[in-house]
């Protein structure tokens, strides 16, 4: 049986070179991407059974790898590496698509489990659709965003906890928070200066 191969993107060497040793341990072959601009063309085109990615880098940050993977492959599981600092973010991206979240330092047996069991959800689970549902919703949120400055915040600091009044899918919701302007065009149509405010910000100001 040929190995699963997985990609692991993470800025720091110590952490890929850790990741490698211990998923050889049971056979998985591991692609290492220090640049998660590099790991994410990677994920574009190469074909993994998983993706592991820290959620804080220089070039892209994780929730924008984990949002751009599940635009081209739902069904790739992904795993958010997270330090201390970063978990309330881990737990976000839990509710915006990613398959679980890893806390370094991490042990060899920790790591093993979180990959076979995101492996196993991925096989028996369908992923969620990736295409825009809840159009009058997500036009809600951005109008409430351009005059709502307390609703900014709550955005800004509760991420996907603060679109739960909202019926919105983890693809929408993503979208929102991560400022993707041009797949919620590409669904919605050209959208008015107001609505993109929110969105122009995000890009501007990148916190994952």
């Amino acid at each position: 049986m040929k190995p699963l191969r997985i990609l692991a993107i993470d800025d720091e060497t110590i952490v890929l070179e850790s990741v490698r040793k211990v998923l050889a341990q049971e056979n998985f072959e591991t692609d290492l991407a220090q640049s998660s601009r590099q790991g994410l063309a990677w994920a574009m085109e190469r074909d993994y059974a998983l993706v592991l990615t820290d959620i804080r880098m220089p070039e892209i940050g994780g929730m924008r790898i984990l949002r751009d993977i599940k635009r081209v492959k739902p069904a790739l599981p992904v795993i958010i590496f997270t330090g201390y600092a970063t978990v309330q973010s881990a737990v976000q991206a839990m509710k915006l698509g990613a398959a679980d979240y890893i806390e370094k330092p991490f042990t060899p047996d920790m790591l093993l489990t979180t990959v076979h069991k995101a492996l196993e959800r991925a096989r028996s689970q369908a992923p969620e659709p990736q295409e825009l549902v809840n159009r009058d919703e997500v036009i809600r949120v951005l109008e409430r965003a351009a005059v709502d400055s307390e609703f900014v915040t709550s955005l800004f600091y509760y991420g996907a906890d603060a679109l739960q009044d909202y019926r919105l899918t983890g693809a929408e919701k993503l979208a929102i928070l991560t400022g993707d302007v041009q797949w919620i065009e590409s669904q919605l149509g050209a959208l008015t200066p107001v609505q993109k405010r929110w969105l122009e910000s995000r890009l501007s100001a990148e916190i994952w």
